[in-house]
């Protein structure tokens, strides 16, 4: 099974688009992740036969010997993870670290033998989570696994908590204790239309019973959070897409350590997300998928973190039968924080473009870039009839 999902990488796969990034089929595989599934299907085999994949020793140098070695570290790892990896990039960085004693050709060879990202491809990211509250922080939650649907963007996310929590259980209210005990006699009965109304009066109140992996319902609260100290493109924007996918990866499946500081004026928490010991928000900063919100937050090592040279790209609509009405914006790429941060754009026509008044700009997007000049960049997104 291995073999065949490698080779349906190798073959099959293109570069993946908004359209494809889906499910390949029934199997639930997808382009993205044909290369762990390959490999959690090759660790399940080792176990049972202690047969390594056919095809590996073309990537490595190492005897059979060493590589049946490997893969009883990594089935060890595998089971020990918790949850298992479930993206090219946490696949990638289980076996970098269970190996890292191990050659690094022979570790690159066996990343790339499933398509898995190679080390240097990899950004870093800081796994020391505070042992202590930091200051400001008014409570913490361990959070119930995220669901994908969750997350509308890329600084924004729901998440659950259990009502059994010691937080929780004393400010659960009568009503809706009730009503999730009247819910489960109702689909014990197969009252499944009682069970819906029923359940509906539950998440009205802020509640939701959640179906867990191994099928058990759990009554939890909901909490709306706002990520603390970074601002991401919302989804309908130029990179939005980008940047709630990036979010949906970290997070999707994975239960969560929530420092919560305060409450926004939309009712949200705002809050430090932790992810098995990585802290959230440094990831998407680094992955150039959000900027340092720095007009409501100070932190040197999130402003550590965007201290490199960005490119600002302020993108607008094109009327591709007006050209004539309509102008090029031309904008510099320096260092954050310096003088060669400002940049120019010419008066915006039609005065309707993404609804910009004549000579307004759009808020920028941040991106990584690298390079130390200063450099000029036309950015055009083209929009109407052709």
């Amino acid at each position: 099974m291995g073999n065949a999902l490698r080779f349906l990488y190798g073959k099959c796969c293109k570069p993946l688009t908004e359209e494809d990034s889906g499910s390949l089929g029934p199997h639930g595989v997808s382009a993205a992740t044909v290369g762990v599934s390959a490999l959690a299907q090759d660790l399940y085999h080792f176990e049972i036969t202690s047969q390594v994949p056919e095809g590996l020793t073309r990537h490595v140098t190492s005897s059979k010997k060493a590589q049946a070695n490997w893969y009883r570290k990594l089935s060890e790892a595998w089971r020990e993870a918790k949850p298992p990896p479930k993206t090219a990039e946490e696949a990638a960085r289980l076996v970098i670290q269970t190996l890292s004693r191990h050659k690094k050709a022979d570790v690159e060879g066996l990343l790339a033998f499933y398509g898995l990202p190679l080390p240097h491809t990899l950004i870093p990211v800081s796994t020391a989570e505070p042992t202590t509250l930091p200051a400001g922080v008014k409570f913490e939650m361990q959070t119930l696994p995220v669901d994908a649907r969750a997350i509308p963007d890329g600084d924004t996310i729901t998440v659950y908590v259990s009502a059994a929590d010691p937080r929780e259980s004393a400010c659960v209210p009568g009503d809706v204790q009730m009503a999730a005990v009247r819910r489960s006699k109702a689909r014990a009965e197969r009252n499944y239309e009682q069970a819906d109304a029923l359940h509906q009066k539950i998440i009205n109140a802020g509640y939701r019973v959640i179906n867990l992996p191994n099928n058990e319902e759990v009554l939890a609260r909901k909490y709306r959070i706002r990520l603390r100290g970074i601002d991401a493109p919302e989804s309908s924007m130029p990179y939005g897409k980008e940047a709630q996918n990036e979010l949906i990866k970290i997070v999707q499946g994975k239960c969560l350590r929530v420092l919560v500081y305060g409450e926004d004026r939309y009712g949200r928490c705002v809050a430090d997300l932790y992810c098995n010991g990585i802290f959230v928000q440094e990831v998407m900063l680094k992955k150039g998928c959000a900027w340092h919100y720095s007009a409501y937050d100070q932190r040197s090592e999130l402003a550590k973190v965007t201290n490199q040279v960005y490119l600002f790209i302020l993108v607008f609509n094109f009327d591709v039968m007006n050209t004539k009405s309509s102008s090029i914006c031309l904008l510099p790429v320096g260092k954050r924080g310096s003088s060669k941060e400002s940049w120019v754009m010419g008066s915006i026509k039609p005065r309707r473009a993404m609804g910009m008044e004549k000579g307004q700009a759009r808020r920028p997007i941040a991106l990584p870039f690298q390079g130390d000049k200063c450099k000029f960049l036309v950015c055009l997104i083209l929009s109407g009839q052709p």
